[in-house]
């Protein structure tokens, strides 16, 4: 059994620091002077953890240092270094690592990234041969990944041991424009189909938008959020079109899709990074108000890193307002609502029910995994 595994060792990097994506040397220059730490080499190592059942019986092929050699390499598999060393690596690099693994009649592609990295995947793979995505960026529409870092490996491991009986399905290829993203528009682009061995508990959705007919349902929701806020207190407004209502019928500008913290009904900072939160809330009364991505469910860890794990043991889970519309909740399809913060710990503190605020009135009760 042969085994293609990438590494975009960049993916994620401006995610807790409010970059919304790391396209471009530039903004990856900025991840850096803010204190950006790469993350996409630890969730593919997690990644790997159920293939090492097999360790004896597949081959991998990789590309050199952190594109997925140092993981493969510390996890103790058997495996081939196509490509040359590089000190800085980029798309191109991306597309080359698949370009000689396809010529090596890999059976599977396993890639740890974001929708930048699927694009360039896809450039290269179209339809050839399955691939499973290892959820590492900032922005992830695609519909070619897996909802959590072990669940890649789980569903590589399963289609290396059964292929014939494995579902195979096409799913989307997405991105968005960042620069755009980043001034708060979300212009979302379909590039094409790849195809995903399809475990439908291990595999997630494409991410949805918003339902038309929602306005009133937000908009109560918004008046009962206004009227609850205590005094003194910080509340970390966390990114998306729920909660903007809230800053709008507070007066106050908003950062679509950043993260925006208020105090007393007045602005206190906006488009604020994990290290700023942490600083604002530091031994302090706060409050964190998150919605859900419709289709998808997340509610931590996709677009919204800034509200990381540190973020929220400060803050605390009782302090957590989750708010979405009942529409939005039926768009899940019963599937509970997800938590992937890349902490174990505080994933786990979320598994249960919790309430979801739905309308001015009512609040209801949904299942929360933590992955």
């Amino acid at each position: 059994m042969k085994l293609g595994f990438i590494v975009n060792p960049i993916a994620g990097m401006g995610g807790k620091v409010g970059l919304k994506g790391t396209d471009g040397p530039e903004i990856l220059k900025k991840a850096r002077e803010l204190g950006a730490l790469p993350e996409a080499p630890d969730k593919a190592k997690k990644a790997l953890e159920p293939l090492l059942g097999l360790k004896d019986r597949i081959q991998i092929f990789t590309y050199p240092g952190a594109m997925g050699e140092e993981e493969v390499a510390e996890m103790g598999f058997d495996f081939q270094v196509l490509g040359e060393r590089k000190e800085e690596v980029g798309p191109k690099d991306t597309e080359e690592a698949a370009r000689k693994m396809l010529d090596k009649g890999v059976d599977l592609i396993l890639f740890a990234g974001g929708d930048g990295t699927a694009r360039n995947i896809y450039n290269v793979v179209d339809t050839q041969v399955p691939v499973i995505g290892i959820p590492a960026g900032v922005k992830i529409h695609s519909g070619v990944y897996a909802n959590h870092p072990r669940s890649a490996g789980e569903v590589a491991l399963k289609f290396l041991q059964n292929q014939e009986d494995m579902d195979i399905k096409e799913m989307e290829v997405m991105d968005i424009d960042e620069e755009a993203f980043r001034e708060g528009q979300v212009t979302a682009k379909l590039y094409g189909y790849m195809k995903v061995p399809f475990e439908p508990d291990l595999v997630q959705n494409q991410k949805s938008g918003g339902i038309v007919g929602e306005e009133a349902a937000l908009d109560g929701i918004s008046d009962k959020i206004i009227e609850q806020m205590k005094p003194d207190v910080l509340y970390i407004i966390g990114s998306g079109t729920s909660t903007r209502p809230i800053m709008d019928k507070l007066g106050l500008p908003n950062t679509l899709l950043g993260i925006d913290i208020v105090k007393n009904k007045e602005l206190v900072a906006s488009d604020v990074n994990e290290q700023q939160i942490l600083e604002h809330i530091k031994g302090k009364d706060a409050k964190i108000i998150v919605t859900v991505i419709g289709g998808q469910g997340y509610v931590f860890g996709r677009g919204n890193q800034q509200l990381s794990a540190n973020v929220i043991k400060e803050v605390g889970k009782e302090n957590i307002i989750i708010i979405a519309t009942k529409k939005k909740l039926m768009s899940l399809g019963n599937k509970p609502l997800l938590v992937d913060t890349g902490d174990d710990e505080v994933n786990s503190m979320f598994n249960g029910y919790t309430m979801v605020r739905t309308s001015y009135t009512e609040e209801t009760l949904h299942m929360v995994k933590g992955l």
